[in-house]
């Protein structure tokens, strides 16, 4: 099992520490719902330091990434964030990665903690460009500040104007005394904020900067079980879960990631997939019943006919109702249409949303 920077930092503040995606994570310090709640109204710190970054640079770095990303990456500029995919070439996703551009010659993907390996590998089996890749994930912390009053809380700690950051941009300059902090406007909760890639060595300064900054607005640790809440209530897809090897970007309505203006991996088939359309669709879904629905459990019809899996599930705290995603038939994707989610042999009635829910 592999440690963050920050593992003794979580253990000493009493959090609850899991094995995820072969690193020793802190899922919850005080209660998924009140940490939640933090990021929903004021700000949160989650130690996200084991997602993986790749380093791609070299004349040809952009050919390499067009080649193997769903989206249009020329279409970047220094100082912006693109979201992709990586397709596979069976018509499924490798993995769904953010892509940043530092300069024309250089770029830096931010892929998946548990896909980190598969990645590597299935990028450097399509550089026949002779990009340089280095993998900097091992020496790479990450810190998510996220909540509406982030930038107001980190705004001491640099002199890069937070506020005016747009959504999907990032900046690199001194932060909380630490010189080439990467400050990225991003983040995997929809509550806003931003995210701090650091070396390891200066991991823990940044940590303990970011909490005295952040004192007097109430700013709290989080863990992945309040992450993957606030990623829910907006219909964010994770990995492994929403999406994965065998389901189509199309599928997963990420049509919008999916720009067919050039060619990459598999593109031809997906097109075809495209303009013939797709057969299941991920969908949003409240239940009008009681019953939380979990990661793959049925949906079926009102007949009791199978149509579908759930992909995830819970009871939003926000929100104060149980809600998932999940795919289902076509026919059953459109708003409104009512689904059944089978929770120990019962069916109970769920209706399809369009996510984020409310």
């Amino acid at each position: 099992m592999k440690n963050t920077a920050l593992t003794d930092t979580h253990i000493k503040l009493g959090a609850k520490m899991v094995p995820f995606a072969g690193y020793n994570m802190p899922v919850q310090y005080n209660g998924i719902n009140a940490e939640h709640e933090t990021v929903r109204k004021a700000v949160g710190v989650f130690d996200v330091s084991h997602m993986g970054e790749f380093i791609l640079k070299g004349d040809k770095a952009l050919d390499l990434i067009q080649k193997v990303s769903s989206n249009d990456a020329s279409k970047l500029y220094d100082g912006k964030v693109q979201y992709a995919c990586l397709p596979n070439n069976t018509g499924g996703i490798v993995d769904d990665l953010l892509v940043y551009r530092i300069d024309d010659k250089t770029y830096m993907l931010v892929v998946n903690a548990s896909n980190i390996e598969k990645d590597w590998n299935w990028i450097s089996q399509h550089n026949t460009f002779g990009v340089d890749m280095k993998d900097i994930s091992n020496r790479t912390s990450l810190l998510a500040v996220q909540g509406p009053k982030a930038a107001e809380a980190l705004q001491s700690l640099t002199d890069t104007d937070l506020g005016s950051m747009e959504y999907y941009t990032f900046k690199k300059g001194k932060f909380a005394g630490i010189d080439n902090v990467l400050i990225s406007a991003t983040g995997y909760t929809g509550a806003g904020g931003f995210e701090l890639y650091v070396e390891n060595e200066h991991a823990q300064q940044l940590w303990d900067a970011v909490f005295k900054a952040g004192e007097a607005f109430g700013i709290k640790p989080i863990g992945l079980g309040a992450r993957d809440t606030l990623r829910l209530e907006m219909g964010f897809c994770l990995y492994g879960n929403d999406i994965d090897d065998n389901t189509s970007p199309l599928e997963a309505g990420l049509g919008w990631v999916t720009k067919f203006s050039k060619d990459f991996v598999n593109s031809a088939a997906l097109q075809q997939q495209k303009n013939e359309g797709v057969k299941q669709k991920l969908i949003g879904f409240e239940m009008i019943d009681r019953g939380i629905p979990r990661h793959d459990y049925q949906i079926v019809d009102a007949d009791g006919n199978n149509i579908g899996r759930v992909t995830s599930g819970t009871q939003s705290p926000s929100l104060q109702k149980a809600i998932g995603m999940g795919y289902v038939k076509n026919e059953f994707a459109k708003e409104g249409s009512e689904i059944f989610i089978l929770i120990r042999d019962n069916k109970i009635k769920a209706k399809v949303v369009k996510p984020p829910f409310k």
